[in-house]
């Protein structure tokens, strides 16, 4: 059996688990928002966009002004991709629907890792796409530096929907940051997100995303990924900024024997934001690791975390950890770990906590001469760091770079 029938048929018995745990459906009218766009023109240097574009787009993570720094870049405003180019030979980096006209057999690819009946988000993605990145690292390929993607909203009232496919050929190595953000603060729309990636055998992706929205904006990835023999998945989410409301459960399935997933998730739920996040990792293959990890914050907003591990066959590892901290009276946060073992011989631990700053840990601060608000920022700062194992030193200074940006805001 191939990998990609093999991932179907793992895919079917997904559905059955996903449907006990999958976030339920929400009430965002699709009719409230446009889906006509004005055009955008190419952009062969995308560092001449206007200085408060380049700004919001710096603050996801993504940099416009030395492309040279990077593997290759992706970058679409509402409906138009305005630059797209790979650097580094043995990487392909496109529009996912050029690349489908350009390629036949990506049909092959197409909402596999991601069912398209899944919800009204899914279906409205497939009815109305608007286009979104592939990205593709040839076998034998390791890219030398990220390659970096740019979602951007600029037209208020506007509905985005964006399928993105991320393959990694065998023996290759993929570093990937994405940015997701708004032209102002005060604007208004709906991001409806897939992606799908295929990690192919002994292959390596490292994805992280940095989330930089409004308070008014709706949200809605939808991500699924398949991990074939003795690969490595890495995902590290980092969503510090308000939204409105956030919901996103992305699934990774282990195929092949061997197989490591790790998620990481950094969130912070400001007043008037809903976020309902998680992670599921299905191991399905003997060997295959998971780890969920994530680091929650309220300072007014509600977060539902959630984190499932299924163990399918014998010797599978996986563990779920979550931990929250409430800064605020009117903060909510709700974690939801769940470990399904479905035979003998599999491995899964879990644990959580939620709670407060212990007020000794700012009196002992104090006493070594900090403020009480420079102990708290101290003790945030500490909270939110996660050491993830494996993510190449750009990607983590990156990720910390916006923890930074986002201190003064928390508190």
């Amino acid at each position: 059996m191939s990998e990609i029938t093999r991932s179907k048929a793992t895919g079917e018995r997904a559905q059955k688990v996903q449907g006990k745990t999958a976030p339920p459906a929400d009430d965002i009218d699709l009719d409230a928002y446009t889906s006509v766009a004005e055009e955008h023109p190419y952009q062969e240097d995308p560092s001449r966009l206007p200085p408060q574009a380049k700004e919001r787009i710096l603050e996801s993570g993504v940099t416009l002004d030395n492309l040279a720094q990077r593997s290759g870049t992706f970058l679409q405003i509402d409906h138009s991709v305005i630059h797209s180019k790979a650097q580094q030979g043995g990487l392909e980096v496109m529009s996912s629907l050029e690349a489908l006209e350009k390629y036949p057999w990506l049909s092959d690819y197409w909402w596999q890792a991601v069912s398209a009946d899944a919800d009204k988000f899914t279906a409205e993605a497939e009815r109305n796409q608007h286009h979104g990145y592939f990205i593709r690292s040839l076998p034998g390929t390791k890219a030398i530096q990220p390659v970096q993607a740019c979602l951007y909203l600029a037209q208020h009232g506007l509905a985005q929907n964006v399928h993105n496919v991320i393959i990694a050929e065998e023996d290759s190595e993929l570093h990937i940051i994405t940015g997701c953000a708004t032209a102002k603060m005060e604007r208004e729309g709906l991001h409806i997100g897939i992606s799908e990636f295929y990690v192919k055998k002994g292959a390596k992706v490292t994805f992280t995303m940095i989330h930089n929205w409004a308070p008014k904006m709706a949200v809605r990835p939808r991500s699924g990924i398949i991990i074939e023999e003795g690969s490595v998945f890495l995902s590290n989410y980092v969503c510090l900024k308000p939204v409105r409301t956030l919901q996103m459960y992305p699934t990774a399935r282990c195929v092949g024997e061997n197989a490591l997933v790790r998620f990481n998730s950094v969130l912070v739920a400001a007043p008037g934001t809903t976020m309902d996040v998680g992670s599921r990792a299905i191991l399905g293959a003997r060997g295959s690791r998971a780890e969920i990890v994530s680091r929650v914050i309220t300072t007014g907003g509600s977060i539902i975390a959630r984190g499932h591990l299924v163990g399918q066959v014998a010797d599978v590892k996986g563990h779920l950890e979550c931990r929250g901290l409430i800064l605020s009276e009117k903060g909510t946060i709700h974690a939801i770990p769940e470990l399904e073992g479905l035979v003998e011989g599999v491995d899964l631990s879990h644990e959580a906590a939620v709670g407060k700053i212990a007020e000794e840990e700012i009196e002992y601060l104090m006493a070594r001469g900090l403020s009480r608000d420079e102990a708290v920022a101290v003790i945030v700062r500490g909270f939110l760091s996660v050491d993830i194992e494996g993510l190449p030193p750009e990607l983590s200074a990156q990720m910390q770079r916006a923890i930074d940006m986002s201190e003064q805001e928390l508190l």
